[in-house]
């Protein structure tokens, strides 16, 4: 197929009110040579401008790393009160269960005593390579905690691991590091099944927090990416947090994820992303979010102002580095889908595919379906099926009460 010129799609405003689906993968032919189909509609949309010690499975609280403390309520508020605002509050999109927040009302572990200085670098490692439910306890204003080490999930320990900021903890990879990394295929964090690809555990969720100047640049592990955080297996989710000016590697076909980059998920199942905002985020590809063969689920969110900045696609054309692809969300793989409700995808910019979202199932069995979302502003200089979209998969994606544009 042959790529519509972009001065006739960028112009064209898409009103849609069907429904679809999306799946992963990059084209192995010029994805240039697509032809999109005719879109002559017009939407409606949200209005909204919104080292690691060795510790036992689900241990107790250990001096250094703090002492569990009650919250007022067993059931915390979807976001705690005096929180940073997060996400797009007209996005008016169904949460499911299993994609809320956590009730953390419980911590196994609570990094910091109660000031600014207790809460260090040092103390976040170690409560992370613990495990268990992790509070925070800063004292009562914001604080920006500098991380001098990546923070690394020991996978034994769990099953569940839960960062939780109170709205008012930054973690900042100073632009030297990644932030927070978990592998259930790295030996050096233990491994604890025979099938590490498709493990139910531990299982991540970050909340109500903020992560910032996290650099994945040269951290070439599983192809790289991941400037703030890089997750392969188990399960992760991601609620009420802010991705802000975060980077990897600025060349590469399929490397990715300024912010996040995740592969392989349990049984295939999806990573909710919800009330959260990405912005400022710049990678070879997928400015915001990156991953291969895994399904999302984003909800409520903003992402803004992010960048594809490689140079040649996937794959590589004859004398480039290559990407450049998916300024805001890179999906790349066989059989996955993408679901975006809710949202608001504006300001990205990609050098090649898909200034918004580039999606590529290879064996066209993906699916991508736009719900109640505004997807503007994302110019793509190389290619793209849709405003701001390059799509190859199962059928056409579905677009409901969305403006594409």
């Amino acid at each position: 197929m042959r790529l519509r010129p972009l001065a006739a799609v960028v112009a064209l405003g898409v009103a849609l009110t069907t429904l679809s689906a999306c799946g992963p993968s990059v084209p192995r032919a010029d994805p240039r040579s697509a032809q999109p189909p005719v879109l002559d509609t017009d939407t409606a949309a949200p209005t909204a401008e919104a080292d690691q010690p060795t510790a036992q499975a689900n241990p107790p609280a250990r001096t250094g790393l703090g002492t569990p403390k009650a919250s007022a309520s067993p059931t915390p508020p979807a976001k705690p009160q005096g929180a940073r605002p997060t996400g797009n509050p007209s996005g008016g999109a169904a949460i499911p269960a299993e994609a809320r927040a956590v009730d953390t009302s419980k911590p196994t572990r609570t990094v910091g005593t109660g000031t600014p200085a207790s809460c260090t670098s040092t103390a976040v490692v170690r409560a992370v390579a613990a495990g268990g439910i992790i509070t925070f306890d800063c004292g009562p204003d914001p604080v920006t905690i500098q991380m001098t080490a990546t923070a690394k999930v020991r996978n034994a320990n769990g099953p569940k691991v839960v960062l939780d900021g109170g709205g008012k903890v930054t973690l900042s990879g100073q632009g030297k590091r990644r932030i927070l990394y978990m592998n259930t295929c790295d030996a050096l964090q233990g491994w604890t099944t025979s099938h590490c690809n498709d493990q139910d555990h531990p299982q991540l969720t970050v909340q109500n927090l903020t992560f910032v100047d996290g650099d994945a640049t040269g951290q070439r592990t599983e192809g790289g990416g991941g400037g703030a955080i890089f997750v392969r297996g188990g399960r992760f989710k991601v609620v009420n947090s802010h991705f802000a000016g975060n980077r990897c590697d600025r060349t590469g076909p399929d490397l990715g994820g300024a912010a996040i980059r995740v592969l392989d998920q349990h049984n295939d199942q999806p990573v909710y992303v919800v009330n959260s905002t990405f912005t400022g985020g710049s990678c070879a590809n997928g400015g915001a979010l990156s991953s291969i063969g895994v399904s999302w689920v984003v909800l409520n969110s903003v992402l803004r102002d992010n960048e594809a900045v490689g140079n040649g696609a996937n794959p590589a054309r004859s004398g480039t580095p290559g990407g450049g692809s998916g300024g805001a969300i890179y999906c790349d793989g066989d059989k996955f889908s993408v679901r975006i409700a809710g949202t608001i995808i504006e300001g990205n910019d990609a050098n090649e595919g898909g200034g918004a979202v580039f999606f590529v199932s290879n064996n066209r069995t993906g699916t991508l379906r736009v719900e109640g979302s505004t997807l503007r502003r994302n110019p793509s200089h190389g290619f793209e099926t849709y405003p701001g979209i390059f799509y190859l998969g199962s059928g056409a994606p579905t677009f409901a009460s969305s403006t594409i544009r």
